[in-house]
């Protein structure tokens, strides 16, 4: 099965396009990511198809050889999901293909599953002092669904709890806030470790095991909180 995944849920722009079977490796695979500097804005309006199209061209056979499009969901940043999903919803009623919603904290937890034999904790930096969490064992069961705690909070109820020994975590969040995690005992790899990557081959994965949505319109962001124009407007 050809599949052709995107994700924007982060400042980074992923797109990826694999031949993969369910519960198998892929057996081609290539990506683009594409990160701004810390303090720039995002580039997912002008990157994201521009991304798609190179994967195709170096993939050969264009978008009738695609069998599924996944889409990261979130949660995430409120303008990236916007344009990510809006994206691929758009791509999947052009081409009558079908549209998987992936959870991003799902493919960045799968990209972490041979770093440790605990708990795995997937963590996207959401802002004003808070992550996207999920937790999964390293097995795969899922243990905290997806939430929206402040790193003080987090540590205590999933990592004293669930986590013990070889309890890795990853993501932006999780460099973010390493003075809080590492102290526990949490093993945070380096900065610039791949592992941090919300990397679309992973959506690829996921999204072979996904039963497709009904529409593309039945894809939706998984925002988690108010966008920050709102919550500005109620204070």
């Amino acid at each position: 099965m050809r599949v052709v995944a995107l994700d924007t849920a982060t400042r980074a722009t992923a797109a990826a396009l694999a031949d993969i079977a369910a519960g198998q490796s892929p057996s081609f695979a290539v990506e683009r990511y594409r990160e701004r500097p810390a303090g720039a804005r995002p580039g997912h309006a002008a990157e994201l198809l521009g991304a798609i199209e190179e994967l195709l061209e170096a993939a050969g056979g264009g978008w009738g050889r695609v069998d599924r499009i996944a889409v990261g969901v979130g949660p995430g940043t409120f303008t990236g999901l916007r344009i990510g999903v809006a994206s691929a919803q758009a791509l999947a009623r052009a081409g009558g293909i079908p549209l998987v919603p992936v959870s991003s904290l799902h493919a960045l937890g799968l990209g972490a599953a041979g770093l440790g034999s605990g708990v795995i904790l997937a963590l996207i930096d959401a802002r004003r002092g808070e992550v996207f969490a999920a937790g999964w064992r390293a097995g795969g069961d899922l243990l905290q669904a997806p939430s929206l705690p402040e790193p003080s909070v987090l540590a205590p109820r999933q990592l004293h709890e669930h986590a013990g020994p070889g309890c890795v975590a990853v993501g932006d969040g999780a460099v973010r806030f390493r003075e809080v995690l590492e102290p526990l005992g949490v093993r945070v790899p380096a900065d610039d470790d791949p592992a941090h990557r919300v990397s679309a081959v992973n959506h690829c994965r996921l999204a072979v095991t996904i039963e497709p949505a009904p529409s593309p319109d039945a894809v939706q962001p998984t925002y988690l909180r108010l966008p920050d124009a709102e919550i500005a407007s109620a204070k």
